[in-house]
């Protein structure tokens, strides 16, 4: 059986400011902002190459803003995502090393953390 993650839902306080965090400064496609009332709308977003996109909005999770830890996306090299995204006005760490990949972390203007990892050499 085939299992494939496609959408992860991420908590946010203000959709809007969260939209352009992910667009404008991660880069990010915006594949869809639709509200379906005044308690639904519903962003989805996809990193450039992803099949797994993420989404916010109204009405989309009740968990808290900012308490998802731990999301992780692969890159090609994490001294290069480092640059964009500290380009891109985004607070990045330095790489940190270790024997399961080299690794750049960032959140999002509500807290909610993420990790990119440049795979080791197979």
């Amino acid at each position: 059986m085939d299992i494939k993650l496609e959408l992860v839902a991420l908590p946010v306080t203000d959709v809007d400011r969260a939209k352009k965090f992910y667009v404008d400064q991660l880069g990010f496609v915006a594949d869809i902002d639709q509200t379906v009332s005044d308690e639904i709308r519903f962003v989805q977003l996809t990193p450039p190459g992803s099949a797994c996109s993420i989404a916010f909005g109204l009405g989309i999770t009740d968990a808290a803003p900012g308490s998802v830890r731990g999301m992780q996306a692969v890159v090609a090299d994490a001294d290069e995502a480092r640059a964009e995204l500290a380009q891109r006005s985004v607070e990045v760490s330095e790489v940190q090393e270790f024997p399961w990949g080299r690794f750049v972390y960032f959140a999002d203007p509500d807290g909610n953390a993420w990790a990119l990892q440049q795979l080791p050499p197979r």
